[in-house]
């Protein structure tokens, strides 16, 4: 099938959001699908968004996009965020009656209420609610996230879980050669991912902990954070295996946000047999619960304590749950396609019309019609 992903969260960005589009595409193309991604980074004007300078749009990419979306006249088309590139994508999907599906990927709303506390949360809510409910389904991540949105006025939504590559997050990380840590005071307690506002690291570096607190990441409130926490290790950025190696080194993961939609490092901690400490939130309790392989309290110190007495072989079985095949299946199956030979009969007019609207003759027509009648309401 021809699939079109249009996504404003794409290379060189690194988060759970793109990981899992990434993973997503490549799963999709190993099983012969021809897959196009529209994304920032395709040679576009960018401007940084607000607050978070890593995080590139594209404002001025619509005509773009439309192009591009004519020219390789999908037969399914996802639109996974709600940035410009996601908004030029639905309005043409809209004014061409191009069956399109959503995704759901961060509690964007909570986002802007975290950096912007004057805004109503109503606001951006209206937003993205009227964004996914005019598409033909919308991909949360767990039930927990369908019910929590059903209750905001949602439509339409399906559980897209999130998977993990297990060949390179795995027990057998662990101090593989060395430890990472060998030079920080036992237990290690970890946070992975982006050092932002919205992740909550903050009630994780205030809890009082045995042994060493580590954050790795980068985003906008690293420095900050180090200067308010100078006990607490911060290593940067970490990548492929050297990132696995720092989860799987550690004693405890502790996930202190409360507005992810599911939490992808939960998994990839777990897959490296390293148990989980969280709030109960949506993503933790869509997780944890059960698994063996982590703990979920109001009290996250609590959960801390409780998640290192956890034998590590529960955490790592659990995490096989989560493979990106079965993820990828699902995606597929959500999608709303228009399949050949119809879809490409529709996009051959689709063309035709707008190759007609564009060409000079039409323009000349339109300006000589416009001509007479000014002329004729002159003479009259």
């Amino acid at each position: 099938m021809k699939i079109l992903l249009v996504t404003d969260a794409w290379h060189p960005q690194m988060n759970g959001v793109v990981r899992t589009l990434a993973e997503t595409v490549t799963a999709l193309r190993a099983l012969g699908h021809d897959v196009e991604v529209i994304a920032p980074s395709d040679g576009y004007f960018t401007l940084p968004l607000p607050t978070y300078p890593d995080i590139r749009l594209a404002p001025f990419a619509k005509r773009d996009v439309e192009r591009r979306i004519l020219k390789f006249g999908p037969e399914a088309i996802h639109i996974a965020t709600e940035g410009p590139l996601g908004l030029a994508a639905r309005a043409f999907c809209l004014k061409w009656e191009a069956p399109f599906t959503t995704s759901y990927h961060t509690k964007f709303p909570e986002y802007i209420k975290a950096r912007f506390p004057f805004i109503p949360l109503k606001w951006p809510y209206n937003f993205v609610r009227t964004f996914h409910n005019s598409g033909g389904r919308t991909m949360v991540t767990t039930p927990s996230m369908v019910d929590f949105l059903s209750k905001q006025g949602f439509t339409h939504l399906a559980p897209w879980a999130r998977g993990v590559d297990t060949d390179l997050f795995n027990p057998d990380k662990r101090f593989a050669p060395t430890d990472v840590y060998k030079d920080l005071a036992r237990p290690v307690f970890v946070n992975i991912g982006r050092v932002a506002v919205e992740k909550n690291i903050e009630a994780f570096l205030d809890l009082d902990l045995p042994g060493t607190k580590v954050v790795v990441g980068d985003g906008p409130q690293l420095q900050s954070l180090k200067k308010a926490y100078p006990d607490v290790h911060f290593t940067g950025a970490k990548f492929g295996e050297d990132l696995a190696r720092h989860f799987a080194d550690a004693d405890v993961f502790v996930f202190p946000s409360k507005t992810d939609t599911f939490g992808l490092v939960i998994i990839e901690a777990m897959a490296t047999g390293t148990p989980v400490a969280a709030y109960p939130v949506t993503g933790p309790i869509d997780i944890i619960p059960g698994s063996r392989g982590g703990r979920v309290d109001t009290d996250l110190r609590q959960a801390c304590l409780d998640a290192l007495m956890i034998d590590r072989k529960f955490a790592a079985t659990h995490a096989k749950k989560f493979s990106w095949a079965a993820v990828t299946q699902i995606f597929f199956d959500l999608l709303t396609p228009e399949y050949t030979p119809a879809a490409r009969k529709k996009w051959r007019r689709v063309r035709r019309l707008v190759r007609i609207a564009e060409s000079p003759y039409h323009l000349t027509k339109k300006t000589v019609r416009r001509l007479w009648r000014f002329l004729r309401r002159e003479a009259g």
